[in-house]
């Protein structure tokens, strides 16, 4: 959808909100190559980096700072993000070691030598279901945060921002660094903090409640634990106005609504198994308050519409052109396809049926696609990406104001 304010200044900051989703966070990869070809046909290879505010949200917090990082080379970072995203695996991400205990055939393991089994654990103390220590490896070589103070200086970006939950304060955080000085803000359960952007922040942001660990994060004069940025985020689009964003392309990890008659009906009779409901927990958690938030910019923007020019001055609330992308297609249908490619003990540990109905595959795939770090899953999202983008041709054009075959406003 887009809802182009009713007036745009002539040098509106263009802002870009990528969203959580794990490995769903593909799909954005697919978005943003279709944004760097449309803006190489209508400007051509020289043209910069169109974005001037990037803000992210768990795995879109990553591809939100690697995006940043490259924002001299726009084309180029893309490129380089999507030959990332193309080759993954999920040993590139996770290891699944905390789970060997719950391992179906390791049970009888556990029946020889509970005693040892149960030390092991209280040695141990697992904080998560999966070990996201490659993950830090992977970024480290893959987003070189030390650029970013001298990109921000020449002008190539005004600000990157992601955010966190906080395990201690319960508040949702956003960390943000920009080129010149801009004051925090702060609203009920979040408030914004001026700081490097670092490898931890990224790590924090993207750690999936239950299934990765939290990291510790040092704020002021104590440490601060910090989960996925997707909890207890109330407005995502926040931080990109605060920030300075006038437009906004918004680039989400599943369908923000189900068009009607197409939710394929649940002929399965049996009960929800755990990975069904915690696969619900996860999409409601990384998709509501997006949508909740787009309706609410859709609504300031139709009551400041009827508010005379004159009278818009007594007011701190200014229009906002938005351009929301997302899937098409359901992201955990595409991902049943491809269950397969778990990690044997991840999938026995989902429960995943040998051999489901086509509904029950679906549903029992939604918390299988955050954690399909595979590239046959990958690939197809950012084929999906690219298509839904370019099918859209006209709408991003003039969202951008870029030259070529504009949809009216």
């Amino acid at each position: 959808m887009t809802r182009p304010a009713p007036t745009e200044p002539p040098t509106a900051r263009t802002g870009l909100l990528l969203t959580g989703g794990g490995a769903r966070a593909a799909y954005q990869v697919g978005v943003l190559q279709a944004v760097a070809q449309l803006k190489r046909a209508a400007l051509g290879r020289r043209a910069g980096n169109p974005f001037g505010v990037i803000t992210g949200t768990s795995a879109g917090a990553i591809n939100a700072a690697a995006l940043a990082c490259g924002a001299d080379d726009f084309d180029g970072a893309v490129r380089r993000m999507a030959g990332t995203w193309r080759r993954f695996t999920t040993e590139q991400v996770y290891r699944t070691a905390p789970l060997a205990l719950l391992d179906a055939p390791g049970r009888w393991r556990m029946l020889m030598g509970l005693a040892r089994l149960l030390a092991r654990w209280r040695r141990h103390q697992p904080r998560s279901l999966l070990d996201s220590a490659p993950l830090a490896e992977l970024l480290a070589r893959l987003v070189p945060l030390e650029r970013l103070p001298a990109l921000l200086a020449a002008g190539h970006l005004e600000a990157l921002a992601v955010t966190a939950s906080s395990y201690n304060t319960g508040e949702h955080v956003t960390f943000y660094q920009s080129a010149r000085p801009m004051l925090p803000w702060t609203r009920s359960q979040r408030r914004a903090v001026p700081a490097p952007v670092t490898h931890a922040h990224l790590l924090a942001s993207s750690a999936i409640p239950f299934v990765f660990p939290a990291t510790a994060i040092p704020h002021g004069d104590h440490v601060e634990y910090f989960g996925d940025g997707s909890m207890r985020q109330t407005a995502p689009i926040s931080a990109a106005i605060h920030l300075g964003a006038d437009r906004i392309l918004v680039v989400g990890s599943g369908r923000l609504h189900e068009p009607a008659g197409d939710t394929p009906p649940n002929t399965y009779a049996g009960p929800p198994s755990l990975a069904q409901i915690a696969g619900h927990a996860l999409t409601s958690i990384f998709l509501d308050a997006l949508a909740v938030d787009v309706e609410r910019a859709e609504r300031i923007n139709h009551t400041l519409a009827l508010i005379p020019p004159d009278a818009l001055g007594g007011t701190a609330l200014r229009p906002l052109s938005l351009l929301v992308i997302s899937p098409s297609e359901r992201i955990d249908a595409i991902a049943a396809r491809h269950v397969q490619a778990l990690p044997p003990v991840l999938r026995r540990a989902l429960g995943h049926p040998a051999q489901p109905a086509p509904s029950e595959a679906a549903q029992s795939s939604a918390l299988a696609s955050y954690l399909l770090f595979d590239g046959g899953f990958t690939r197809e999202l950012m084929a999906l990406g690219r298509a839904d983008t370019l099918a859209r041709r006209a709408e991003v054009l003039a969202f951008f104001g870029w030259p070529g075959d504009q949809a009216p406003s």
